[in-house]
């Protein structure tokens, strides 16, 4: 019998979370409390108002096809207010709904790249960059991070090493997953001037914009030149804790967005109708339901970064977004003499419950990487869970320190 499955799914990858989650499940299902870190998944109710919206929306009818780009009532609310907000003018066809903001990342890819063509993308970073460059046979180009006292910096050097002449894409996560990573405005601007001297088209994933804790957020379009080169790919899933609700959108240039609407027909048809009611409430409603969201992040963050900065082994900066946390456990690491970074996760899991990804469950390590980090994700987890599940990790390490002193 001839090969039973396409070839090409060799190159497809995962969302490597998930396997930590099913590892996670089976040890609470021997009868262990886990304290979930592993994913981001948010425990906070969607608010109110939007599933109001959207109920009446299916009580409405609204249960049938709609236009593949979406309705014109959510594209124009979302054109304003993401213009608005990134102080450019966008109108609904710029806007194409897509359900959740991962679809976008293929469509860009598919719109964009043809085979052999290098993108650059972000490692560590979300798993499916490099699943989805890879599999329709593109050039995968990781560029790191480099630390500093103020957070994670674009490793600014290997990013001009990679570039070469069928380099044609750039994926910017600012607002980063894992690291939390934010560009200041030098940073974004030489991203900009990268992009334009190469001619690079760049997707912005901006899946945490509104996930900040204090100021206000920045997007590259807003930078002359931009704009018109630039894909925000947009979810509601963060900030209105909607993340299986499955509602995003792509934002961009006219006419690229007539390909991704060719694609969403190919592909799922339209969105959900309904839960399109549901973004224009989310949009337009009250935004007291978002703002006890990120109250609530924020207060997790606060506990759990002043506990990590405490314990022996550990360092960290503290980010001012995402819901995610990047230690560096180097010390920690050694201390326990772990053959891998899967036989730290796995012996912490086991002798605490507190799950948690590592830096690898974001992309292959670099090859000047010499420190050992891990990600918390703390949208799924209450406070006092986090004070219990970091007392048993800092009695753990406690145990490793006291043996290493001796």
């Amino acid at each position: 019998m001839k090969d039973k499955f396409a070839s090409r799914l060799k190159d497809l990858g995962t969302e490597t979370a998930f396997a930590v989650s099913q590892d996670a499940a089976e040890f609470a299902a021997e009868g262990n409390k886990v304290y979930p870190f592993h994913l981001g998944d948010i425990n906070i109710p969607t608010p109110a108002n939007i599933m109001e919206a959207a109920n009446k929306a299916m009580r409405d009818g609204k249960t049938g096809y709609n236009p593949s780009v979406g309705i014109p009532q959510l594209r124009n609310v979302l054109a304003d207010l993401a213009g608005s907000e990134r102080g450019v003018f966008y109108n609904r066809e710029n806007v194409v709904i897509q359900p959740g903001g991962k679809p976008v990342i293929p469509k860009f890819i598919q719109s964009l790249m043809n085979l052999g063509d290098g993108v650059l993308y972000p490692n560590p970073g979300y798993p499916i960059y490099e699943s989805q460059i890879e599999f329709h046979g593109g050039h995968a180009l990781p560029y790191g991070f480099i630390s500093s006292s103020d957070g994670f910096k674009i490793d600014r050097e290997r990013v001009e090493s990679l570039i070469g002449s069928n380099t044609r894409l750039f994926i910017y996560n600012n607002y980063q997953n894992p690291m939390g990573a934010e560009s200041d405005m030098d940073e974004m601007e030489w991203v900009a001037e990268l992009a334009q001297k190469h001619d690079l088209w760049v997707l912005s994933d901006e899946a945490y914009f509104e996930i900040q804790y204090s100021g206000k957020p920045k997007s590259i379009v807003s930078i002359p030149g931009m704009k018109e080169r630039t894909v925000i790919l947009y979810t509601f899933s963060k900030t209105y804790a909607m993340t299986g609700w499955r509602l995003g959108a792509a934002i961009g240039p006219e006419e690229l967005m007539k390909v991704f609407a060719r694609l969403s027909v190919n592909d799922e048809s339209c969105t959900n109708h309904f839960i399109q009611y549901g973004g224009i409430e989310a949009l337009t409603g009250s935004q007291s339901g978002a703002e006890v969201i990120l109250n609530e992040l924020r207060r997790r963050r606060d506990s759990l970064a002043d506990i990590l900065n405490q314990m022996e082994g550990i360092s960290l900066f503290t980010p001012n977004s995402t819901f995610y946390l990047f230690p560096d456990v180097t010390d920690l690491y050694r201390h326990m003499e772990a053959q891998s970074y899967e036989d730290f996760r796995s012996k912490i899991l086991r002798a605490t419950g507190v799950s948690f990804c590592t830096r690898e469950h974001f992309g292959t390590p670099l090859p000047n990487e010499d420190r050992k980090y891990i990600r918390f994700a703390y949208s799924g987890i209450t406070v006092d869970d986090i004070e219990e599940g970091m007392a048993k990790l800092n009695e753990y390490q406690r145990s490793f320190n006291s043996v290493a002193a001796v």
